[in-house]
């Protein structure tokens, strides 16, 4: 096995999510998303591509009060994977996700709310007490966990927030130990929204990218767990693009000779129901692939392709139910 101390550099596994506007109160359990009843969400233009999201919205305050209200906005959650050799977008650590907000053309300062977790329990403040991160998927991380004094080793083993792993790499068994939390983040920021007026708010922001270094859903089932039928149902690969998949393959009894690495991204789209009558008026998704080479699939319906590379849906009073998660294929020397 590679080192995981190089790994942990490089190369990490992250759920990636981004995320729909919600309204929210802090507690002191930390934040909790409520129901606005009186803030309509008219419009929403979404654009997401492995380089940027973008998304603009429009809000009417429907009722006869001018409301100062907290908005937040949810990022992913960021869960290590210390044996997947999967790409995150480097310099996470340094600047977090590049978020920008704006309200009516306005750049808007938007407050950073951080937590860890292991095993659904918060773990934020011990971290701090031990000056451990909070992001698990730096290398700073990696080598400070690395490096634990054996009681506060057994400490985070116990409370399921270390991965120990052992190999050789020719000079004998080492054992190392890694970050094992999950990472949640949300942005805040407090807006107005005068009475009956319209009211634009805009973000954006790289995305985290997951990935893989081949394509694998075109692999057999093993131990109960069926790649074809969790893509069919994550990112609605129908029978048509599992079979443009296939016809690349340099060798027809190996999956993964495709000449394709897999991105994934994923959209938090439920927390925009969490407005006045939970609809959002006119929905638009834009999915940019990037190269005209490479092939993406995500669910939705009445999808259309507007431009060499891009993607199209719009609908009317539109509900979220699910989340939106789209699997772009690159070929081979578009990273």
């Amino acid at each position: 096995m590679k080192s995981l101390q190089v790994l942990a550099a490089v190369l990490l596994a992250v759920t990636p999510a981004l995320a729909n506007d919600t309204t929210a109160v802090i507690t002191t359990g930390g934040l909790e998303f409520v129901t606005n009843p009186d803030i309509v969400m008219e419009s929403e233009e979404l654009f997401i591509s492995k380089d940027e999201i973008r998304v603009v919205y429009q809000f009417r305050n429907t009722s006869e009060t001018d409301q100062n209200i907290l908005v937040a906005f949810p990022m992913p959650d960021i869960v290590p994977s210390w044996y997947s050799d999967v790409a995150y977008p480097m310099g996470l650590e340094d600047d977090h996700f590049q978020f920008e907000t704006t309200l009516n053309g306005r750049p808007v300062e938007a407050t950073l709310h951080e937590y860890a977790y292991a095993f659904g329990v918060e773990r934020s403040k011990l971290l701090k007490q031990l000056g451990l991160p909070l992001l698990p998927i730096t290398k700073q991380a990696s080598e400070a966990t690395d490096t634990l004094d054996e009681a506060t080793r057994a400490e985070l083993l116990h409370l399921g927030m270390l991965t120990p792993d052992e190999y050789d790499e020719g000079e004998g068994w080492e054992k190392h130990y890694y970050p094992a939390w999950t990472y949640k983040a949300t942005y805040t920021w407090e807006g107005d929204f005068p009475a009956g007026e319209l009211v634009t708010v805009e973000h954006k922001y790289k995305p985290s990218v997951g990935g893989t270094v081949g394509v694998t859903f075109l692999g057999e089932a093993y131990e109960g767990y069926d790649p074809a039928t969790e893509y069919r149902t994550k990112y609605c690969t129908d029978d048509g693009f599992v079979a443009a998949v296939r016809k690349t393959l340099t060798n027809p009894d190996e999956a993964y000779s495709a000449p394709f690495t897999e991105s994934w991204i994923s959209y938090i789209l439920t927390t925009g129901g969490n407005w006045s009558g939970g609809a959002i008026g006119k929905f638009r998704l834009v999915v940019d692939k990037g190269s005209t080479d490479n092939l993406v699939s995500f669910c939705g319906d009445d999808i259309k392709k507007i431009g060499p590379t891009t993607f199209e849906m719009v609908k009317t009073d539109f509900w979220p139910e699910r989340e939106l998660d789209i699997l772009i294929l690159n070929r081979n020397g578009d990273l």
